[in-house]
């Protein structure tokens, strides 16, 4: 099953790219919706450190999941 899904992305890579986009930004707008909503911010007194936190939040995911991406390819 993984063999036939790798020849499919290989075969269709525009495509692929076109769903991880679209994937990406969906999560990205969900995200963004709940934190509108629901988040306010973590540090009410400053928000300048609030932002700066959720910067280093982000690249510890992005960097912890790159490995993990990484071994998929």
């Amino acid at each position: 099953m993984i063999n036939e899904f790798r020849k499919m992305q290989s075969k269709h890579q525009v495509w692929f790219a076109i769903m991880i986009i679209v994937g990406v930004v969906a999560i990205w707008r969900g995200v963004w919706g709940l934190l509108d909503r629901f988040g306010g911010y973590a540090f009410a007194d400053n928000p300048e450190l609030d932002f700066i936190v959720s910067i280093i939040i982000g690249l510890i995911i992005l960097g912890s999941t790159h490995y993990v991406v990484k071994e998929l390819m």
